[in-house]
């Protein structure tokens, strides 16, 4: 008479749930979320040359027109104009450039239609989502780094608060960087993309106060510009570099530190539920 194994049932259970993709190293997969993290830092740096020289490029250039266009111009906020203007170009740098790594990387993988090695692979939607933003972060933070030491070395300008400056600089980056998955899930082909960069994310980039203060404006017009999270993220760039702003810092990086909450929370859902981006 042959005797039973008491532990073949326990094998056979493991080997069925190994087959089914159950997740075996623990609550949280922290090495896929940082290999996620990894590709989509790795994606930018391949190409520098488009993803943090030409920013640089781009900054100057706005520095260097408005300085010959506005020659003479009297301090705006006790400060020189030319100085006034380099915590707005920072933070739109910052904010463009966050938003350009999230929705291309998930679009472009729609696109050729490997979105499904993004999705199979045991992350959860929080995994996804920290790791996409980890890469936004990631490519706004060397932006500005980039922007911060070239304008301080020609200029003479540099931060007043900078752990502020951190700090504001990693809430723009995660507040667009949430916004790109979501325009990257809702998106169908990089055209859509475009269309979401320059019907949104550049004009409220330019009717944020990026070169004017709102104490020029109508009150009409300055009450509708404290409508704009993008308006709360230059004002605190201003606050950083120059010290002075146009309204309550803590109150814009509540402001705008809720916005990307919600943004991210509505990626965790399309994520969780496969929102056009299963078939």
């Amino acid at each position: 008479m042959s005797q039973s194994n008491p532990a073949a049932p326990a094998a056979a259970r493991i080997t069925a749930l190994r087959a089914m993709g159950a997740r075996r190293f623990g609550r949280n997969n922290w090495r896929g979320t940082w290999t996620l993290a990894q590709r989509e830092t790795k994606r930018f740096l391949a190409v520098w040359q488009q993803t943090l020289a030409a920013p640089l490029v781009t900054a100057g250039l706005f520095l260097g027109i408005f300085s010959l266009a506005m020659a003479g111009r009297p301090p705006v906020m006790g400060v020189p104009f030319l100085h006034f203007l380099v915590p707005g170009i920072l933070m739109m740098s910052v904010i463009q450039n966050a938003f350009a790594n999230t929705s291309s990387s998930i679009v472009g993988a729609k696109v050729m239609g490997n979105i499904v090695d993004t999705l199979m692979p045991p992350l959860s939607p929080s995994e996804l989502v920290m790791g996409y933003l980890a890469g936004g972060v990631a490519r706004g933070l060397m932006v500005s780094v980039v922007i911060v030491l070239a304008v301080g070395l020609t200029l003479g300008v540099w931060p007043s608060h900078p752990l502020w400056l951190v700090l504001i600089a990693v809430t723009g980056a995660t507040l667009l960087g949430a916004l790109g998955i979501v325009a990257g899930i809702l998106a169908a082909k990089f055209d859509q993309i475009a269309a979401v960069t320059n019907f949104v994310v550049t004009p409220l980039s330019f009717l944020s106060g990026t070169f004017y203060s709102t104490e020029a404006m109508p009150p009409v017009m300055a009450a509708l510009s404290h409508l704009n999270p993008f308006f709360y993220l230059i004002d605190g760039a201003r606050f950083a570099y120059l010290g002075v702003s146009d309204s309550n810092p803590w109150l814009g990086l509540a402001v705008t530190a809720g916005s990307a909450l919600a943004l991210a929370l509505l990626s965790w859902t399309w994520f969780a539920r496969g929102f056009r981006l299963k078939p």
